[in-house]
């Protein structure tokens, strides 16, 4: 015979009683009927106001200041010498930039090789032209003439040029001093942001390309610099953006870029009717003659 009465312990959850179900569903708290309380950020709505009162009262400045004379700035503003101005900022940007990061790519090539000749020339390149602020730089590139009247190529370590032979303030005029000073200028930290990228590549592309017999040229165009792109991109991009506004350094040569043709705007006198109507004072407030 088999017992079928259950035995104390062997309770199975069929067999529970079941009024322990409301005990154990009343003492259950259901979130979803809980208020909601946001937390309150007194300080960022505080700092929040605070700059859009700054804002408006900036903007309102501009709409209600007759010192800024809007209706001069629409009047130069599509003048021909502010056009010509910014296409000459676009073409020495563009020039700069090419020939800067050109000079800097071959300059960051020799500090991963074994020349200790090529590693310390470059290095030293970059070193001075970091160290040199830029306007230093134009300045000597303008009176080259000074230094040296005549350039040429002819006996070493003697001025006889025999060869050929130019006239140093002909041949670096005021625009090519200009491309001189921002490329040679571009190119030192140029040659740092493709060295960065270029070691950003793990060594372990390098070990794999050379096992296989690829050849170093082909090595570096195919398979190193595609993957250093990713981290020289970024950086040459903000490198071109500062070189727009670096151009405006240009003004002490006398390059007619934007901020010159903009600068002989403002200092010239204003025509006759503007000054009758300002009471005959130019434009940077001198009393007309």
């Amino acid at each position: 015979m088999t017992d079928t009465l259950p035995r104390r312990g062997t309770e199975t959850p069929a067999t529970t009683p079941r009024a322990a179900a409301p005990a154990a569903s009343a003492s259950t708290v259901d979130v979803g009927a809980l208020p909601v309380v946001r937390l309150k950020h007194w300080f960022r709505w505080t700092l929040a106001a605070i700059i859009v009162f700054a804002l408006a009262q900036f903007v309102w400045s501009l709409v209600t200041d007759e010192n800024y004379e809007w209706d001069v700035f629409a009047h130069y503003f599509f003048a021909p010498p502010v056009l010509q101005g910014v296409g000459l900022t676009l073409l020495l940007t563009g020039l700069s930039a090419a020939i800067g990061f050109l000079l800097g790519t071959l300059i960051a090539l020799p500090p991963p090789s074994k020349s200790p000749l090529l590693s310390s020339a470059a290095w030293l390149y970059v070193w001075f032209f970091r160290s040199v602020p830029l306007v230093v730089q134009l300045v000597v590139w303008y009176n080259l003439g000074y230094l040296y009247p005549t350039l040429g190529l002819g006996t070493p370590f003697t001025t006889d040029f025999w060869l050929v032979e130019f006239p140093t303030v002909q041949l670096i005029s005021a625009f090519a001093a200009g491309v001189l000073g921002l490329s040679l200028h571009q190119a030192a930290y140029s040659a740092e942001i493709i060295r960065g990228g270029l070691l950003s590549v793990d060594q372990g592309q390098l070990e794999a390309a050379a096992s296989l017999g690829i050849p170093p040229r082909r090595r570096l165009t195919r398979i190193v610099l595609p993957q250093a792109m990713r981290s020289i991109v970024s950086n040459a991009t903000n490198e071109v953006i500062g070189l727009v506004k670096g151009t405006s350094v240009l003004f002490v040569i006398a390059i007619p870029e934007l901020f010159y043709a903009v600068q002989v705007i403002y200092t010239s006198p204003r025509p006759a009717a503007e000054a009758r109507r300002t009471g005959g004072f130019t434009s940077r407030g001198r009393r007309r003659r």
